[in-house]
């Protein structure tokens, strides 16, 4: 079962963090980094976006990995990063949401794996800032999480922005 949600993806960025990580991801983006549009800390991650307004996010809770590889010919970019969720609830909001207010999600406790699927994206960079006024030019980021060992991040199909 998914849970939609509609965040503000303000700095281009969505956070999934545990219930009790500080959230410092400060130090999480580099050249490297916004090109694989993911910053990565044990407690938290950044998954970037291609715009900075409201984006359509799809949450997953799984209770294993998906039977996809996760090279999913829907999507536009896509990666993968493990996230220790010590309290056992993960926390997605946009990054300049108010915390207490953000949907939080129960799972088991210890490491997860996070696959972020982005689409869209071209039609969404094309309408810039009014990109989530209507649904054939919104960014959808769909978030699947599952309990599994800890792995290195890893970027499985990657999207390049046209050059203006």
């Amino acid at each position: 079962m998914a849970t939609d949600l509609k965040l503000f993806a303000d700095y281009f960025q969505i956070h999934l963090l545990d219930d009790e990580s500080d959230g410092d991801l400060s130090d999480v983006w580099t050249e490297q980094t916004v090109l694989d549009g993911l910053g990565v800390t044990e407690d938290a991650l950044a998954i970037g976006t291609a715009v900075n307004v409201n984006v359509a996010v799809s949450v997953h809770v799984l209770a294993a990995q998906p039977d996809d590889d996760g090279g999913d010919d829907d999507y536009d970019h896509i990666v993968e990063a493990s996230l220790n969720l010590a309290s056992g609830r993960l926390v997605v909001l946009g990054c300049t949401d108010y915390y207490p207010d953000a949907t939080r999600f129960d799972m088991p406790a210890g490491w997860t794996r996070i696959r972020a699927s982005r689409r869209n994206l071209a039609a969404a960079v094309l309408a810039d800032i009014d990109s989530d006024n209507a649904p054939e030019t919104t960014e959808q980021l769909r978030l699947q999480a599952w309990p599994a060992p800890y792995s290195e991040p890893r970027i499985i199909k990657r999207w390049v922005q046209p050059a203006a």
